[in-house]
């Protein structure tokens, strides 16, 4: 009688740690995708802000700054690294977002 009762235990364990794991998998999974689809987000509003400027200055914005500074583009530095680089006030410059290892 013991050994059933001990086998049922492990067995109801084994299903709650299965459980359990398949929950966690699923949580991070969504999160990770939540993440690249603010980070989309945030190369599009980059790309928005930038030909916004440009139609109504005549330039691209010399850099991301200028962006946040006078179109209200937000960004969170401290989860993710803007490569913003300019050939020329007439070319849409190269726009990259990257999350920071470890990143709020």
């Amino acid at each position: 009688m013991k050994k059933r009762g001990l086998k049922e235990s492990m067995l109801s364990v084994i299903i709650f740690v299965i459980i359990t794991s398949v929950i966690y998998i699923g949580i991070q999974n969504t999160l990770r995708g939540a993440r690249q689809e603010q980070m989309h987000f945030l190369q599009k509003a980059l790309k928005r802000a930038s030909i916004q400027c440009y139609a109504i200055e005549g330039m691209y914005p010399p850099d991301v700054k200028y962006l946040e500074d006078h179109y209200g583009l937000v960004i969170n530095h401290k989860r993710y690294i803007v490569h913003y680089e300019v050939f020329a006030a007439n070319i849409m410059p190269d726009m990259t977002v990257f999350e920071k290892a470890g990143g709020e």
